[in-house]
């Protein structure tokens, strides 16, 4: 049996277990499982809930998450205007079924980005249609107008890190007045999202760091947020000798054009590494970077041979391609809580990792069980690589120790059942307010 599945096991007394299942409508407005955090945690969370005997429905938007066995899928399809390979496309006539589609458009058309607008409007339409199907709805990290009004059930929040994080990394990032205006009009949805988040009675969030960052972003009552940590699958990531390790090689998860990922200081460090360590090369997980800063950092050092970008695997040839390196890395200047962190160091892959946002509390202590270094600094990057690199036993170490820590922290099994009791502590609070009203 693996760890995760004696995770799932029920345990005595746990609130997950107690009165009834439940019945759980779980909504993401950005399923997909190949980038980005949100179709990963609704496809795991969704399949443990069903593993503890609750009924899971996910309603989602394009790209549609892809979801375990047993656990249904309602579309509510937007126009999908940014979908490959036609981004920022403008639909035919027909298309159009009603007014929340021509606000898509015109916000896009803008600059804007309307989907967490949208979806939410489409969402709050389907359950008020739907109500008393379910007893609670949860919404993942959506923070729309149209779930603000009575959907038949208690709502419940899951805001992975405050977007307004992202939205200052990316002004920093932004080279020209005209770019910040650009930057400033796409984040324009997060003035909802703080709106939207100061009104809810309950925000679930993924780490500490993430916590702080809502009261101080967002304007939530931090008595109101409760922190469940999210994980890995450590059926699935886990360690496998079989796989032969490939000299040289560290891999990372990233998207090349989103500064908060840092994979532009990545590639500066792999550039201060190679003439000390010239087998040293980088697989990105993620989209090739065609330009912008990356793609000239790329060319700038001639490493077009030494960087490698891979996208749309199956979750065993990721797994496998993990297992593979010798260090698994993670340079974002900010994380909400890294989830390529604990799947790295589930299958026993030493990390190298920064200090950004909520990425210590997952990575554990420097020199324990990962390598430790600040966010945006190349030249601790290329000698933190370096060092491991060049010592074997400080990679098995590390590489042990990390399991570990994933086994006892970060499962989820664990994620799952921390969900279910604030279901449940969510679902009394709303029922006392509506019996006091009678």
């Amino acid at each position: 049996m693996t760890a995760e599945a004696i995770e799932a096991r029920p345990h005595a007394g746990d609130p997950a277990q107690g009165d009834r299942p439940l019945r759980i409508a779980l909504l993401t407005y950005k399923g997909n499982p190949f980038c980005g955090g949100q179709g990963v945690y609704i496809r795991h969370l969704s399949r443990e809930l069903a593993r503890l005997g609750h009924s899971v429905e996910v309603l989602g938007s394009q790209p549609y998450p892809v979801l375990d066995e047993g656990v249904p899928l309602t579309e509510l399809p937007s126009l999908d205007l940014y979908r490959s390979p036609d981004p920022f496309r403008t639909p035919r006539r027909d298309e159009y079924r009603d007014w929340i589609d021509a606000l898509e458009v015109a916000t896009m058309w803008t600059g804007g980005f309307p989907e967490p607008l949208t979806f939410s409007l489409r969402a709050g339409r389907h359950l008020a249609a739907r109500r008393g199907e379910f007893d609670v709805i949860h919404d993942n990290q959506t923070l729309g107008y149209g779930l603000l009004g009575n959907l038949g059930a208690p709502l419940v929040t899951t805001v992975h890190h405050p977007i307004t994080v992202d939205r200052q990394l990316d002004l920093d990032a932004a080279e020209s007045r005209l770019k910040r205006a650009s930057v400033r009009r796409w984040y324009a949805f997060t003035r909802m999202q703080k709106r939207v988040a100061a009104r809810l009675p309950s925000v679930l969030t993924v780490s500490g760091s993430s916590q702080q960052e809502i009261v101080e972003h967002l304007g939530v009552r931090r008595d109101r947020i409760r922190v469940v940590h999210i994980g890995a699958d450590t059926g699935l990531w886990s360690p496998d000798p079989s796989v032969a390790e490939i000299p040289g090689r560290i891999v990372t998860t990233s998207s090349a054009d989103v500064p908060l990922k840092g994979l532009v200081h990545l590639v500066e460090a792999l550039a201060k590494l190679r003439p000390e360590h010239p087998g040293a090369h980088l697989v990105v997980v993620g989209k090739r970077a065609e330009d912008g800063p990356v793609a000239q950092a790329i060319e700038r050092y001639g490493l077009q041979g030494a960087v490698e970008f891979v996208k749309g695997i199956s979750d065993q040839e990721l797994v496998d391609l993990v297992r593979s390196a010798q260090i698994s890395c993670v340079p974002s200047l900010y994380e909400g809580f890294s989830l390529p962190a604990a799947e790295a160091m589930a299958t026993g892959t030493p990390l190298v990792a920064t200090t950004g946002g909520a990425i210590p509390e997952v990575a554990g202590p420097d020199g324990e069980t990962c390598l430790a270094v600040p966010p945006g600094d190349a030249g601790a990057l290329a000698a933190a690589l370096g060092r491991l690199l060049g010592d074997p036993e400080l990679r098995r170490r590390l590489g042990t120790a990390g399991r570990d820590r994933v086994l006892e922290r970060f499962t989820w099994a664990k994620a799952a059942q921390g969900t279910a009791e604030l279901y449940r502590e969510r679902i009394a609070a709303h029922s006392a307010v509506r019996g006091g009203a009678r």
